[in-house]
């Protein structure tokens, strides 16, 4: 008898399995995937299960708590979710992808050592990029090597950092590290970060989200930054540098939604926003502020997928995405409006939606420990999400100056999604409590207090007024935002100039001096000096000396292409040899 089963390896089995099947028969594999996951961690027990010995180290695939069953339940509600929004989509390398993806961040969730979590971690990015290449398109192309390249670098940080603390520690356990300023405690904290998207490190995913397809960039907004989240708790809570970063974070991704004109690029700024409290909740590391930072997580990931949804059917049906060519879609896609503006209150922290509940339980963590600053600037951050996600972008969406467009409501699976999503916020919001049962410390947490309603109201509404006086003020400009993706964008080709031109020309004229004075030099090559000196041995040192420089300006010519295809053949071959010892393992335990 089986008494526990890993819902990773579902995704990761379906992922092969899809591409072999078409029609009723493959939308059927892929819904029932996901459901099986949601019993699998219905299922679960809190223990560990599937420990195995890997070249003298301890593997463990199951450690399960009550942190973990949380994020267990929320991947896979919305990986069901997502799955039913993309089951119109032909293509299944999509299908397979956003499986590997999912099965990632599952793997992630439930790894009990280092190395296991490592092995998942790249699974998923390099599952996440083919969600931006599929699109297709020279932006996604050129968004999607950007992608895989920053987190090939937090990845290398990342195993580093793992590396060092081994050797200091002597284990791979995953849990709470000691805030010792050990150079391995900040190259694992830097390749969490990496995933969280905390500024400065942020601009792969206002680079890559908006360019993935119109299903893959839903996926993408619930699984990458949340599963860096979880990390975070589970290793760095009360990491007094999180507590600033994420209060940062909080406010760097609303002043930037104020300059987009793109929809899902304004949306991706709103997740480094929100994502911003959870890592300030971490940093504050109190038992309330811990829960706030799960709960809003796992808040997040609903309405944020609705958010993206929403845009996605705007986009799908209209083939267009900037704020200054849409407007006037109330008229024909009104159920899409309806759906879109629930993720929007539900972001924004209005009464009775599942941010209210969540997102002022980090607020409240902040306060309680005595911090006003941070707490009066997330209460700030959240006027400004109302303000761009509430408010500006479906007014300039739906409403607006009718463009003229004539488009219509997407397909009906895409709406039953929406619509899943849509249920979910406001059941949080109005019931509270099955989600307050599911958080890793006990709660004594009443959201729905007098002052805490009317004060929140107060804000919202004040923020709604100061919008319609300003409206013309905030009106989108076909303008593009300069974020710091423009130090590697502009430093890539300086690397690259660097390779053809003076490395290459260096190569070059080594050579030729070689060749010119060396080699034709009489004096060295003939006569009394040759039977004197060792010819041979000059050729030699010369010829090392050329073949350094070739060597060096070969290597940094395919860098940017080799690196990437090496630590893929790398990561391919060592996540084939883990997930067949993993299978086989699994059965000679059954």
């Amino acid at each position: 008898m089986i008494d526990w089963f890993h819902p990773s390896l579902l995704f990761i089995l379906g992922a092969f399995g899809v591409p072999f099947l078409r029609g009723k028969v493959q939308q059927t594999l892929l819904m029932a995937i996901p459901l099986l996951a949601v019993t699998c961690v219905y299922a679960m027990s809190p223990g560990t299960y599937w420990t195995y010995t890997f070249l003298g180290a301890p593997l463990t695939f199951g450690a399960v708590d009550k942190l973990s069953l949380v994020f267990g339940w929320v991947f896979s509600i919305m990986s069901f979710i997502g799955i039913v929004y993309a089951l119109h989509v032909k293509d299944s390398s999509q299908h397979s992808a956003a499986f590997l993806y999912v099965g990632g961040s599952l793997g992630v969730t439930f790894a009990g050592d280092f190395f296991t979590l490592f092995i998942f971690w790249e699974l998923m990015a390099f599952s996440s990029a083919y969600l931006v290449f599929a699109s297709r398109e020279k932006a996604a192309i050129a968004a999607g090597y950007r992608y895989i390249l920053v987190h090939i670098f937090g990845g290398v940080c990342l195993l580093g950092g793992i590396i060092l603390h081994y050797m200091s520690a002597d284990s791979l356990a995953v849990g709470p590290l000691d805030k010792d300023g050990s150079l391995g405690f900040y190259l694992i904290l830097i390749g969490v970060i990496f995933n969280a998207a905390v500024p400065p490190l942020h601009a792969w995913l206002t680079d890559a989200y908006p360019e993935g397809t119109v299903t893959g960039s839903v996926f993408m907004s619930a699984f990458t930054t949340k599963t860096a989240v979880y990390v975070l708790v589970r290793v760095f809570p009360g990491t007094e540098l999180l507590v600033w970063m994420g209060t940062i974070m909080a406010l760097y991704g609303v002043v930037y939604a104020v300059l987009e004109n793109d929809a899902r690029r304004l949306l991706a700024y709103h997740i480094i926003s929100q994502v911003g409290y959870m890592v300030a909740g971490v940093g504050v590391g109190t038992d309330l502020s811990l829960n706030g930072s799960v709960s809003h997580a796992f808040a997040h990931i609903l309405y944020k997928g609705l958010l993206f949804m929403g845009a996605g059917a705007v986009i799908m049906m209209t083939g267009r995405r900037k704020l200054t060519e849409l407007g006037g879609l109330y008229k024909t896609m009104p159920i899409t409006l309806v759906l879109y503006m629930i993720g929007g209150f539900a972001i924004s922290a209005f009464p009775l939606f599942s941010g209210f509940v969540t997102k002022s339980m980090v607020v409240s963590g902040a306060a309680y420990d005595h911090r006003p600053v941070v707490a009066l600037l997330l209460t700030m951050a959240s006027a400004g999400t109302f303000l761009h996600t509430g408010l500006k972008l479906p007014y300039y969406m739906f409403f607006g100056q009718d463009s003229g467009i004539q488009a219509k409501e997407p397909p009906i699976n895409m709406l039953i999604a929406m619509g899943m999503a849509a249920f979910l916020c406001i059941g949080i919001g109005v019931l509270p409590g099955p989600l307050y049962a599911l958080l890793p410390y006990p709660v004594d947490y009443h959201p729905y207090t007098g002052d805490h309603v009317t004060s929140a109201l107060g804000i919202l509404l004040f923020t709604g007024l100061g919008f319609f006086m300003l409206l013309k003020k905030l009106d989108p400009e076909p303008t593009i935002s300069v974020d710091t993706d423009w130090v590697y964008r502009k430093g890539s080709k300086v690397f690259m100039w660097f390779a053809r031109k003076p490395m290459a020309e260096t190569d070059q004229y080594v050579g030729n001096i070689y060749d010119t004075w060396i080699t034709r030099f009489t004096l060295f090559s003939s006569g009394f000096l040759a039977r004197v000196i060792d010819v041979r041995g000059i050729d030699g040192m010369v010829n090392g000396v050329a073949a350094f420089f070739m060597e060096l300006a070969g290597t940094l010519r395919v860098t940017a292409s080799g690196l990437v295809r090496n630590y893929a053949v790398t990561m391919l071959i060592g996540g084939i040899l883990i997930l067949g010892y993993y299978l086989f393992a699994s059965l000679m335990s059954l």
